[in-house]
């Protein structure tokens, strides 16, 4: 019964992390497209990794306490 807070973690963490990835990536394929448009982009781009990690670390606070 001990490992399931752990393994809870570990879910959150991977989930944010596929998602800040997929920001990334997407958000440098939009800058390759349209350059003018970098710095919406970006401060996009840092709003939604911002979120996603509120999430994961409201996630990972949830399952170890």
């Amino acid at each position: 019964m001990t490992t399931i807070p752990g393994i809870a973690a570990g879910l959150a963490v991977l989930g944010a992390g596929l998602g800040i990835g997929r920001i990334g990536g997407s958000a440098m394929e939009a800058i390759a497209r349209q350059p003018e448009a970098t710095n919406k982009i970006q401060t996009a781009m840092i709003i939604s990794a911002a979120l996603i990690e509120g999430v994961a670390f409201f996630g990972v606070a949830t399952a170890l306490f």
